[in-house]
């Protein structure tokens, strides 16, 4: 499965950053100063999607009263100040090492802000398993298209060579568009009815990608 691929590209929050539980706290911190009813984790991943703008929509937020770009750095600053109390999800050491073994190169492509992923992934003593760190040049995670392309543009690789690993149906579609096959999660922000509809496997986390590794391998 992932030895067929000459690079796997990763997204980084809710795939290899345990992220969710911490996102679903801050936004349910913002709703309820404006007196709004706060999310289940359920619920959260039943509407949360790109760009976050309509996630926020969805959720109870009225831009017509206050501008997206006021909440969106609202919530990022406490983000930014909370991120350390999160982890790595389960088995992603194990599997950035196995695929780091069969000496197939790695990316991570984010929405998160370029500097601050930097500094996360640094923190986590994760730089060294990585050809490329991209992510966007802002902190209101509407696409990452663009990068994506740029990605396979400098890896000079063909339709299907790449794989990505990601946890949100943006993942699935990011990938759609620069030619590379993808698996998704649903440990991540988004849960496995919506991620089912896009037609790629979806594992329920990483320990489950790793199972089925595994036992393909014995």
């Amino acid at each position: 499965m992932i030895g067929a691929y000459k690079h796997i590209i990763w997204d980084w929050n809710g795939t290899l950053f345990n992220d969710v539980s911490l996102c679903v706290s801050i936004v349910n911190q913002l709703l309820i100063a404006r007196k709004l009813p706060p999310l289940s984790v359920e619920k959260y991943k039943e509407i949360f999607t790109f760009p976050v703008k309509n996630y926020y929509i969805t959720a109870g937020f009225n831009f017509d009263h206050e501008s997206f770009e006021v909440v969106g750095k609202e919530w990022m600053d406490e983000y930014e100040r909370r991120k350390l109390e999160c982890g790595l999800a389960a088995g992603a050491t194990d599997l950035l090492n196995i695929i780091a073994s069969k000496k197939i190169d790695q990316s991570i492509l984010s929405a998160y802000a370029q500097h601050t992923l930097n500094d996360v992934v640094e923190t986590f003593s994760l730089t060294k398993y990585f050809s490329y760190l991209l992510g966007l040049d802002n902190i209101y995670a509407s696409s990452k298209v663009h990068l994506g392309k740029q990605l396979i543009e400098k890896l000079e690789l063909e339709k299907g060579e790449a794989l990505l690993l990601g946890d949100t149906v943006h993942d699935f579609d990011v990938a759609q568009e620069i030619g590379a096959d993808c698996i998704l999660l649903a440990s991540g922000h988004q849960n496995r009815k919506n991620l089912e509809q896009c037609g790629a496997p979806v594992f329920d986390s990483i320990l489950d990608l790793l199972h089925n590794i595994n036992g393909k391998q014995q």
